[in-house]
């Protein structure tokens, strides 16, 4: 018994965007390559500026109405490129452990009971409680971090979405329970950064946002940086909302360092960066911010006001702040 075409492309398939896209020489396929969002400059191209101007008038209108991932029915907030069919449908049906992606509840129903994936693919590299994170190299699992990258788009504003994902690790955040483990957010990672970013693209989605997953996935990504034993930092430009991110988390990190230290200490900039894994602009944009910096012979001195860490022990003591524990990692570098 077969299926009629139109089943067979909805129910079968492995949802790779990769082949179905990459085959067309034509000149919207420039856009597409990476594993990250971000803008590309156009000045003097004008090939490249027509074409960008055609890219922004197509993924101006949100193409995607909702998805439904587990037991969570979730409205889209931006356009993202998946292919015909799918790409002008009401409702996605994402299966949260293959983000294999379908156009009916029928199929739907029938993966979930059929599917016998419990984790995304990839080595599990933490776990603490019920929280669990999984390292994927992007050309090992190439169609589940398409896949990935797809669902995300819906949920960030960005121009262009870039499809080679084999440059990247990904590293995926998942809640475990008796029913598996199910994916709260992610960030990918260059394997190679001549400018030594440690974090490409970053998202929590939508149903596990407030939940402190933000400030976790930047700990997680500074503790890869410090096994690695040289400090990073996120790709540039950072989003409005990704500096307020970073700039609470490292405000945190520094006074919290500060904090544990009794005030005697000659308090080098450099030692910072290595015990944090802040790369030393980060951290000197950071401190300059809360005004705990003098440039004094000609180098940069941490000026750290007693009073003013108490007062921000009490407010931080109030608050539950959930970041990577370092001795739950099981994560060796590359080589």
């Amino acid at each position: 018994g077969g299926a009629s075409s139109s089943e067979a492309l909805d129910d079968g398939g492995d949802n790779n965007t990769n082949n179905r896209n990459s085959n067309n020489n034509n000149a919207s396929d420039s856009l597409l390559r990476g594993g990250n969002w971000h803008y590309t400059g156009s000045a003097g191209n004008p090939d490249l500026a027509e074409l960008e101007a055609e890219h922004h008038e197509i993924t101006k209108v949100k193409n995607i109405g909702q998805i439904v991932m587990g037991k969570y029915l979730v409205e889209a907030w931006y356009y993202s490129p998946f292919p015909a069919p799918y790409n002008r449908a009401d409702t996605l049906y994402i299966c949260e452990f293959t983000l294999k992606y379908m156009r009916k509840a029928s199929f739907y129903a029938r993966h979930r009971r059929e599917c016998p994936r419990r984790t995304p693919p990839g080595d599990e590299i933490y776990r603490k409680g019920n929280l669990s994170v999984y390292e994927l190299d992007g050309k090992d699992h190439r169609v589940y971090c398409q896949n990935l990258c797809l669902l995300a788009k819906l949920f960030l504003d960005h121009k262009t979405l870039y499809y080679d994902v084999d440059p990247f690790h990904f590293y995926v955040i998942t809640e475990v329970d008796e029913n598996g483990a199910h994916v709260v957010g992610y960030f990918s990672k260059e394997k190679v950064s001549a400018e030594d970013y440690n974090l490409a693209c970053i998202l929590t989605f939508p149903q596990y946002q407030k939940c402190g997953y933000g400030k976790f996935i930047i700990s997680l990504s500074y503790e890869l940086s410090k096994r690695e034993g040289k400090p990073g930092s996120p790709e540039k430009p950072l989003s409005d909302l990704g500096k307020i991110s970073y700039r609470s988390y490292w405000t945190h990190v520094l006074l919290t360092l500060f904090s544990e230290q009794t005030g005697e200490e000659n308090v080098q900039i450099r030692d910072v960066s290595l015990a944090t894994g802040i790369k030393t602009e980060d951290i000197i944009s950071t401190l300059q911010s809360l005004n705990m910096i003098r440039y004094w012979k000609g180098q940069h001195v941490v000026f750290v006001m007693q009073d003013f860490l108490k007062k921000y022990r009490e407010r931080d003591g109030q608050r539950k702040i959930r970041l990577c524990d370092g001795e739950c990692l099981t994560w060796i570098p590359h080589a």
